[in-house]
């Protein structure tokens, strides 16, 4: 049966998004299919599936380069108003969410790949900078995460008080301090190597360690550990 001129409910059942999901699982869905389940409705002239697989071309089909658009870029689709594009963007963060939640259940941390794999999926597709710190006992276990500032695309500002003054709160041994470079670029700046040193520094005053610091670019990272910068 050809579908491209029909709206959804006019589709054979089984191959309508919320029946299939139903009766074959979420495993059977195309991305395009599980993205037209958010926006719900399609326009006058496309079907929901149609304008979800219209949202996907415009990002490369790439799930990544989607979750990298802001709400005003979605809005770009027509027929993607703020409600559905809002919609997509809560959807996508509920995603990044649930990789992160995974830092809790890895509790020791052996090697800059074990950061790089937990916050990856967070940081990875942002398309401005966020710094965040892992805080551990004396074993690197993790004790928690905090995200400590968020900026824009050039960069972020960052209180070392602040994450020296948590660290003390939570009694860590030591810490880990991990950003992203929305650019690409995975190799540190002036100010990356600055604000390494000034924890260094301060955290030497209060037997606080910073074991490492992992910048992330997409699927790239660089770790002062590794290179012998710390």
């Amino acid at each position: 049966m050809e579908y491209s001129n029909l709206k959804i409910k006019d589709w054979a059942a089984e191959d309508r998004p919320r029946e299939k999901l139903l009766k074959k699982g979420l495993s059977s869905l195309s991305d395009a299919e599980l993205i037209a389940l958010l926006i719900g409705s399609g326009t006058r002239n496309e079907s929901a599936v149609e304008l979800a697989k219209k949202v996907l071309k415009n990002a490369n089909n790439n799930l990544n380069e989607l979750g990298k658009l802001e709400i005003k870029d979605l809005q770009k689709n027509k027929g993607i108003g703020e409600a559905k594009a809002i919609t997509i963007t809560a959807a996508l963060e509920l995603g990044r969410r649930r990789k992160l939640g995974n830092i809790i259940d890895k509790q020791k941390i052996s090697s800059s790949t074990d950061v790089f794999e937990l916050f990856q999926p967070l940081l990875g597709d942002l398309p401005y900078e966020e710094f965040w710190i892992l805080l551990l006992n004396r074993s690197n276990k993790i004790i928690d995460r905090f995200k400590i500032s968020q900026g824009g695309i050039s960069g972020t500002v960052i209180d070392s008080r602040l994450i020296l003054k948590t660290a003390i709160e939570k009694l860590a041994s030591s810490i880990i301090l991990c950003h992203n470079h929305p650019s690409g670029n995975k190799m540190p700046s002036e100010a990356d190597d600055s604000i390494t040193k000034k924890l260094i520094d301060g955290g030497k005053l209060f037997d606080i360690s910073v074991l490492d610091h992992i910048i992330i670019a997409d699927t790239l990272f660089f770790s002062y550990a590794d290179e012998g910068k710390l």
